[in-house]
């Protein structure tokens, strides 16, 4: 898993298109935890791992439809533990600028339902129901095509959009990252320790020693960074962990509590509840309610 002081990601768009589209295929998604001056939509095809937007953490699976505000840190990432064939992840992601097609683009009034999309999109936007359905039908398109009807395919996803009530906002109201382009190595030693040690007791100290700094320096440090303190990172981290197994298990409760590093059941159903509204066996029932 990944997170941290976000680095600065440059888009691979060539010359020759007004905006990027990419279709990932294998193991993973090949990213870390990066910001990026264009907007991005994400369709997961396939996948079992976890996405951190700004500072909400959710599971992945299949249908998952997002949209990245400019600038707004975010990370995809399969977890191998779930699946590390060559076909683990399949997804689609298009990048654009907001001028992609001219500096006053957004300004005309056709666009402003689009501007006000993009605004919002500032914490970024999980897409539910029929939308998500419509503009995944749409994001497959798009993936083969090329010239004008690439163009306009585009236009007609973010119209969908724009015109949706099936918007969710992922990131706290609060949510103000710090973007600035330093301390990418230490941030990255600290998440590469915790994701690498979830399944036990993560002690504040340690992970202090890790980014070379004295313990209240590193709360200062990750909060700024993170927008939430280390106790409450790591507890949505297991969460996260908790609603895959949830999702694709049919292990008891309490295995899945102390494989995800809760030290006991009663702690980890109220953290559970906390964080998704649910207790796990609602999670558990309720998913497999919508899948069928």
């Amino acid at each position: 898993m990944t997170a941290r002081r976000p680095i600065l990601e440059t888009t691979p768009q060539s010359a020759r298109e007004s905006f990027h589209c990419e279709e990932i295929r294998g193991r993973g998604y090949g990213a870390r935890w990066h910001f990026h001056p264009e907007y991005q939509i994400t369709l997961v095809l396939k996948s079992a791992g976890y996405r951190i937007v700004g500072d909400s953490i959710a599971p992945l699976a299949g249908g998952d439809l997002v949209l990245v505000g400019s600038n707004l840190p975010h990370v995809w990432q399969q977890d191998p533990a779930r699946d590390a064939s060559r076909g683990a992840v399949h997804a689609i992601v298009v990048r654009f600028r907001g001028d992609f097609l001219g500096e006053h683009f957004l300004e005309g009034p056709e666009l402003e339902p689009v501007s006000r999309l993009l605004q919002r999109g500032a914490r970024g936007l999980c897409v539910g129901g029929a939308t998500r359905e419509r503009v995944a039908t749409r994001m497959r398109e798009l993936a083969g095509q090329t010239g004008l009807p690439r163009l306009l395919a585009l236009l007609g996803i973010l119209d969908l959009l724009a015109q949706s009530r099936e918007l969710r906002p992922l990131a706290s109201a609060g949510f103000a990252p710090e973007l600035r382009p330093s301390d990418p190595a230490r941030m990255q030693r600290v998440l590469r320790f915790i994701h690498a040690s979830l399944d036990r007791v993560i002690e504040r100290d340690a992970v202090a020693r890790c980014a070379g700094l004295s313990a209240g320096a590193f709360s200062r440090f990750f909060k700024t960074r993170m927008g939430k303190t280390l106790p409450q990172y790591i507890n949505e981290l297991r969460i996260g962990s908790a609603c895959t197994r949830l999702r694709e298990a049919d292990s008891k409760v309490a295995d899945i509590a102390v494989d995800c590093g809760f030290d006991n059941l009663a702690n980890f159903n109220r953290q559970f509840r906390a964080v998704t509204k649910l207790s796990p066996r609602e999670y558990r029932r309720t998913f497999a309610q919508n899948a069928s």
